[in-house]
């Protein structure tokens, strides 16, 4: 019997509604949806029609659009996702999952802070009214933990540990992992916590002046306000802050594999990618070292001009 596109898309999101979060089974759907538009326009209609060919014009399509091409990568890998339910189910072919290829990402270099311009961040935070204890509270925490944003706010007063300096966050696919709360961070949230136990409503470490749970969106507006409020400060995502605790760490020596387990990468290629900011670090001791590079001195060669 033959299978419509549409009809194959819908049992495939009631299957995905029971094992996926809501968050994922939206972003199937939208990508879904566009893509079975996509093949209206082109008069494809039932699955027994569909090839691999279209899926990657569809591709081509998006990157001539200016898509990017992560968000090209993120459509494929849903439609392959859907492609493998279909052919469990006899619909289309193995092979046609296993045909469709993800574009190569471009890695481009983390975005963050220099040590001195987080300090610099931290520190102009003052006052001792809730909002700004809390907000320095956020801040010393997200930059000594490096937890994703996600984490942070669905963090609960039972996750806390403070007396051992440790909490235990959620991360990517219910992962459960502890992460190290520095002294500062300890600090500062002993200083907002008794503000927070007063007004609380909920069981969330981080709430707004409602005593509710604070959200991904009311965080970014907390680190975009005190941006603004230090002269000169360059402007960063709340995932900067991630970025700016595995670049400190690693630049402070700590191995990659610790840094790892901190930010929670199921993968040791994802924390790779904050190697390079290492290299002003390394090239300082090359130079310092190295008896045939260092810089300015008598009988040794100098490395001004890299030959």
């Amino acid at each position: 019997m033959t299978q419509s596109v549409g009809d194959a898309v819908k049992v495939f999101l009631d299957d995905a509604a029971l094992r996926f979060s809501p968050r994922t089974v939206r972003s199937y759907g939208q990508d879904l949806e566009a893509f079975r538009q996509w093949l209206d326009d082109r008069g494809v209609y039932d699955l027994d029609a569909l090839s691999t060919r279209d899926v990657r014009m569809h591709a081509s399509d998006l990157l001539a659009k200016g898509a990017a091409k992560s968000s090209v990568a993120r459509r494929l890998s849903c439609l392959r996702t859907f492609l493998r339910f279909c052919a469990e189910r006899g619909w289309v072919r193995q092979v046609m999952a296993k045909n469709v290829r993800l574009p190569k990402r471009d890695r481009r270099l983390p975005r963050y802070l220099h040590e001195e311009e987080v300090a610099a961040l931290i520190d102009h935070v003052g006052g001792d009214d809730f909002v700004a204890l809390r907000d320095r509270a956020l801040l010393e925490f997200l930059y000594a933990t490096g937890v994703r944003v996600s984490e942070c706010v669905h963090l609960d007063i039972g996750d806390l540990d403070l007396s051992a300096g440790f909490a235990r966050v959620l991360g990517k696919g219910g992962r459960e992992r502890y992460v190290m709360v520095g002294r500062r961070a300890v600090d500062a949230l002993r200083r907002y916590l008794p503000l927070r136990d007063r007004m609380a409503r909920c069981s969330a470490v981080f709430i707004n002046r409602r005593g509710g749970r604070l959200t991904d969106r009311s965080v970014r507006r907390v680190l975009e306000r005190r941006i603004q409020e230090v002269p000169g400060l360059r402007s960063i995502h709340v995932h900067g802050l991630r970025h700016s605790f595995a670049t400190h760490m690693l630049n402070g020596g700590a191995d990659l594999r610790s840094v790892q387990e901190l930010l929670g990468h199921a993968s040791l290629s994802s924390t790779q990618i904050y190697t390079h900011t290492s290299r002003e670090q390394l090239a300082r001791a090359y130079y310092a070292a190295h008896p045939r590079a260092r810089r300015g001195t008598q009988g040794r060669e100098s490395s001004e001009d890299g030959v």
